[in-house]
């Protein structure tokens, strides 16, 4: 009888342990994983540099192959790493079935067609980046899935369509992963509104780029209050309306493009609550009104795009005094380092105008100071308090209705590299000391009333005709009209330093009263005393002294 109760429950171990075999012998494993990565090396059609041809092969461990790595506890692929390698493929759905893959990087490359539904399997999944490549048809509205993405970059592709209505369910959407930090869907080609879930988004989101799409439709006006944006790039778009108040929510922003859409607003004045901003970029909008009342200091902006808007009314020199970042603190240079946020994010796809031409940064240095409030409406002179930006490096103040002279100080930015000052209405001679710009590369004065010698030597040396064309009245090299007598003798004062003029006049006119007074004292003295020996004596010796002197000048 002992035995008839023993058997069962020694057949039921044998049973419990075959099993535990065949479910060990099905469940996925790193040999699952290499068969993945050799199915996704059979999906690729070029390999220009032989990464994979070469590399991904049976005889060595699956995680020694370039571009995986596997993690140490389970032995399983976690990161899988081939941008900028070159390649051509497409993704298999096989792909989906890396289940410990936590990091998924293909940027840079040249992979095409869609996204397989299988991928939505990655649940580990925390960094998706497949910028930069060909993928089309519209974004799949399954990243919902990813409860714990952190990182979505999808830029620079060929994906159409409507950024996905689906992104405003909850809790099934992209608006409920609370972890996103990171979104970037830039360079494609979307259309429709933006989701207004965005704006909620924006409390666990540091860096949001949307550029260069075809959105149109008003920007979400319900920005987190606990917002943690640091950049917001929803540039080149068809945005209208004005810019939302709820962006001073942003404590930490330091990037604000919004470039190159159909925004109708004045200057948000609001923007000075925004304390850590460095770059603001509002060109090719309609943006309208007076910026002089703007009296807040911005201490950390260095870069600044108003270009192509409607701005009227005086230059703000009250602005151009609280750009402290643009300055030099204790006679010190910013250091050279591209700006970033707080987890290690470079700044990317930024464009400005710099030296005539439009360029896109990959990456932006923080002492790139630059100030472009060209093609506007602004009046009257330019405030020399511009002359104290001793950082500055690109200056463009062209096609407005400037007046005056061009201020000295302007001689003082000794790191400027790029100067416009055309189409204004600009006159009075171009001032010698801008011949202390030892880095200026371009100059443009072009079509204003200037007049007199150009400066020559240094730079000046280096520029051509087109620098100073349509100016009538400027005359010197490199220009055919020479300067006449008059003409060639130099200003010796300009006239934002009439200030010294006055003084020097004030002290010649001072010396010339003395010497009368002292004259007059001196002869009454001698008409009432008739001869003062004493004062006939030195008289003829102070003028034997001046007798010898000069003729020893004279015959030098």
């Amino acid at each position: 009888m002992a035995k008839i109760y023993f058997l069962p429950p020694l057949m039921f171990l044998v049973l419990f342990a075959i099993c535990g075999e065949i479910l060990s012998a099905n469940s996925p494993n790193i040999s699952t994983d290499q068969s993945v990565l050799l199915v996704f090396k059979s999906h690729i059609s070029h390999d220009p540099y032989n990464f994979l041809t070469t590399n991904w092969s049976t005889s060595t461990s699956v995680c020694n192959w370039i571009g995986v790595t596997c993690g140490s506890k389970h032995h399983r692929v976690t990161s899988l790493d081939l941008s900028g390698m070159g390649l051509t493929g497409t993704i298999p759905s096989e792909l989906g079935n890396l289940s410990f893959l936590g990091w998924l990087d293909i940027r840079y490359n040249t992979f095409h067609g869609s996204l397989p539904t299988e991928l939505t399997n990655l649940h580990r999944l925390k960094y998706w980046n497949f910028g930069n490549n060909r993928f089309d048809r519209e974004i799949p509205s399954w990243f919902s899935y990813f409860a714990k993405l952190q990182v979505l970059w999808l830029y620079d592709n060929n994906f159409t369509g409507v950024i996905p209505s689906t992104l405003r369910q909850i809790p099934a959407s992209i608006c409920n992963l609370r972890s996103l930090m990171l979104l970037s869907l830039s360079n494609n080609n979307l259309d429709g509104t933006i989701p207004k879930c965005f704006g909620s988004l924006t409390s666990s989101l540091l860096h949001l780029d949307l550029g260069k799409n075809n959105c149109h439709g008003r920007m979400p006006e319900n920005i987190a209050k606990s917002c943690s944006l640091q950049s917001f790039q929803i540039n080149n778009n068809q945005l209208e309306g004005s810019l939302p108040r709820s962006l001073s929510n942003c404590k930490d922003l330091k990037l604000l493009d919004v470039g190159k859409n159909k925004l109708k607003d004045i200057f948000p004045i609001w923007l000075g609550n925004l304390v850590q901003l460095q770059v603001l970029i509002l060109r090719s909008n309609r943006f309208y009104g007076h910026l002089d009342s703007f009296r807040v200091s911005v201490t950390h902006l260095h870069t600044i795009d108003l270009s192509y808007n409607n701005f009227s009314g005086y230059l703000p020199a009250k602005f151009f005094e609280n750009l402290h970042a643009i300055k030099e603190v204790d006679g010190k240079k910013v250091e050279s380092e591209y700006m970033k946020d707080d987890i290690g994010y470079y700044v990317q796809g930024v464009s400005l105008t710099i030296k005539g031409s439009e360029i896109e940064f990959e990456s932006l240095l923080i002492n790139w100071m630059v100030i472009d409030f060209s093609n506007n409406q602004f009046l009257g002179e330019i405030p020399k308090t511009v002359g104290e930006l001793h950082s500055l490096i690109v200056l463009n103040l062209s096609h407005n209705g400037l007046t005056g002279p061009i201020p000295s100080s302007l001689g003082d930015l000794s790191e400027l590299e790029s100067l416009d000052l055309s189409s204004n209405k600009l006159r009075e001679r171009i001032p010698m000391k801008l011949n202390n710009l030892g880095f200026l590369e371009v100059l443009n004065l072009s079509q204003n009333n200037l007049m007199g010698p150009i400066p020559q030597g240094k730079q000046f040396d280096t520029f051509t005709n087109e620098s100073y064309s349509e100016n009538l009245g400027l005359c010197g090299l490199p220009l055919s009209e020479s300067c006449d007598n008059d003409k060639e003798t130099p200003t010796k004062f300009d006239r934002d330093d009439e200030d010294d003029v006055l003084n020097w006049k004030f002290s010649i006119l001072m010396g010339y009263g003395c010497g009368l007074v002292l004259g007059l004292s001196m002869g009454y003295i001698v008409f009432t005393i008739e001869k003062p020996w004493w004062f006939i004596k030195i008289f003829e010796r102070v003028q034997h002294r001046f007798a010898k002197w000069y003729r020893r000048k004279l015959f030098r």
